[in-house]
């Protein structure tokens, strides 16, 4: 029997937990029930607990009905565990802002408990829960999520500008959370192109003293401003100092692949991977990191470990079968490397998953000396693009565009490489990669005179549209930049100057809601492609204001 504890609950408190809908989620009938009287000692209805035995029952539940509260062991036996179901549900939004997420378990290992974490739940437990732990850790969720849902929904609606007012507001009256407040308004700030203010924030705070957080939001300002060394610099100090943040370790990985130091990248993941051996997304950059500097055999121990740990999770990607067929191809073993890529055409759905499938199936043929069905997959891959209306990341379009070009679909392979340069026509690293591209077909001559002329093109097109707006035609302006999108619908500038041009034809005549909702969309478009942009902030203000005005 629970014996009821005193409690530092307030009638408020109680009130929520009572009216409260739980789910309790644990493989053990004789857990879940003492969970369920736990619960219904804080005060709990026993007609709004829900039980599961594991993540399945648990995600049918979740999808069916909306829960206040979670309470959620860690280890569930086979399948799925408890970090997992949390990322399925997250990844699916079946939860929202305001659920409680609290993870029991009676495990204390450090990749365990470092795991966990690195899923966010609200809260982390260790068994046995009893009612004035359980009481006092909901209450001080509920007082934590009264202060941030709002702010969590503006960001989930990516209504970033309300969400930095809502920070601002917030930390002046609050002075409990008025750390965490600044830290996510300087996050936002970062996000929404406004680094300056991110970085005066930051060192205002570092003066006083070493703030982990703080210290690892200077270091990706100075990343989008490609001062690498002087991120890694403070990276490195922050790790000395801080040996199980997590979040340095991925941030520092990424400044050593953009300084071309993939063996220093490599290592520091390896390290976070002693912290928390369970990620499998940093197996698969090892992975990647790995077989880009030709260590195949480590390549294809991470690429197998990933699949391994990412088998139950609901983020796993295709990427991590992609690179271990290309790592099994290069080993010269084209027939695991063609079984690799079935297995994952069984897993994902997709056009895009067997677009990018067979570009790797034609790869590894042409590897191999297999000219014949390298040429087949070649054809497959043409008459795939022809049919599908799929966008292509640049690495993905740069190697369907290298397998065309060997196998002598060259109109095919270039427009592909013309429409990347075209949307990225200012990125170096891109330019570089797709020369070489070129180089490795034999084109070299040819590459550099299609980088100039379709940047050229893509300034071309850009400029239609500024030169009608300049001579005040604003509607011919605004068709010239549609046009100019459909044909570079990544292109940043151009999304950002479309915008400008369509925000200044409704400030004169007058707001037009689809125009608004096509605003809108150019610029969160662009945020995405480029969180550094700064035009973006005032932009989105511009059209903030039109629409207050025009809709309240």
């Amino acid at each position: 029997m629970i014996m009821p504890t005193p409690s530092a609950a307030t009638s408020n408190d109680a009130d929520f937990i009572a009216r409260s809908s739980y789910l309790v989620i644990d493989d053990f009938q004789g857990m879940r029930s003492m969970l369920t009287g736990v619960l219904k000692a804080c005060g709990a209805n026993p007609r709004a607990i829900d039980t599961a035995a594991n993540g399945p029952e648990a995600i049918q539940l979740l999808t069916k009905k909306r829960f206040d509260i979670v309470l959620c062991d860690f280890n569930l036996g086979h399948g799925q565990n408890g970090m997992q179901i949390l990322e399925e549900a997250k990844f699916k939004n079946l939860i929202g802002p305001g659920c409680c997420w609290i993870m029991v378990t009676a495990e204390k290992t450090v990749d365990t408990v470092m795991g966990t974490a690195e899923a966010q739940p609200d809260a982390y437990l260790l068994k046995p829960v009893t009612e004035a732990v359980l009481t006092s850790r909901i209450a001080k969720i509920r007082a934590k999520k009264e202060t941030f849902t709002d702010i969590d929904r503006a960001v989930a609606t990516r209504d970033y500008l309300k969400a930095i007012r809502l920070c601002e507001e917030r930390a002046a009256t609050d002075k409990v959370n008025a750390i965490e407040l600044l830290r996510i308004k300087c996050d936002l700030l970062i996000q929404t192109g406004q680094s300056d203010k991110a970085r005066q924030t930051y060192e205002k705070i570092l003066t006083s003293r070493d703030v982990p957080w703080a210290q690892l939001g200077l270091a990706k300002v100075h990343m989008q401003a490609e001062q690498y060394d002087a991120a890694c610099n403070l990276l490195e100090k922050l790790i000395d100092d801080n040996r199980n943040y997590l979040d340095a370790y991925d941030c520092l990985a990424e400044t050593y692949q953009k300084l071309g130091e993939h063996d220093r990248a490599s290592d520091t993941l390896e390290r976070a991977i002693q912290l928390s051996p369970n990620s499998h997304t940093r197996q698969r950059v090892i992975g990647e990191l790995a077989l880009r500097t030709g260590k195949l055999e480590r390549a294809e121990k991470a690429f197998r470990k990933t699949l391994k740990l990412s088998e139950h999770s609901a983020r796993k990607s295709p990427e991590a079968f992609l690179g271990l067929a290309r790592t099994v191809g290069s080993l010269a073993n084209p027939k695991e490397a063609l079984n690799i890529l079935e297995q994952m055409n069984k897993v994902f759905d997709g056009e895009d998953v067997r677009i990018k499938g067979k570009a790797v199936e034609g790869h590894v043929y042409h590897q191999n000396g297999q000219a014949k069905e390298a040429q087949a997959a070649a054809e497959q891959l043409s008459a795939m693009l022809d049919r599908g209306n799929t966008r292509h990341d640049s690495e993905a379009a740069r190697e369907m565009a290298a397998l065309l070009l060997v196998t002598g679909h060259q109109d095919k392979g270039l427009a592909l490489l013309q429409s990347e340069i075209m949307n990225n026509p200012d990125d170096e690293h891109n330019l570089n990669a797709i020369k070489q591209v070129f180089h490795k077909a034999g084109l070299a001559e040819q590459g550099e005179a299609v980088v100039e002329t379709s940047r050229q093109e893509a300034t071309r097109l850009m400029n239609a549209g500024i030169l009608q707006a300049r001579a005040g035609n604003h509607l011919d302006a605004i068709g010239k930049m549609r046009e100019a999108v459909t044909k570079m619908p990544r292109n940043v500038r151009l999304l950002l100057n479309a915008a400008h041009i369509m925000l200044n034809y409704m400030e004169q005549a007058g707001v037009e809601a689809s125009l608004i909702r096509e605003v809108r969309n150019n610029l969160l478009t662009a945020n995405q492609l480029a969180s550094n942009e700064s035009r973006f902030v005032d932009l989105m203000a511009r059209l903030e204001k039109l629409t207050t005005r025009t809709f309240t």
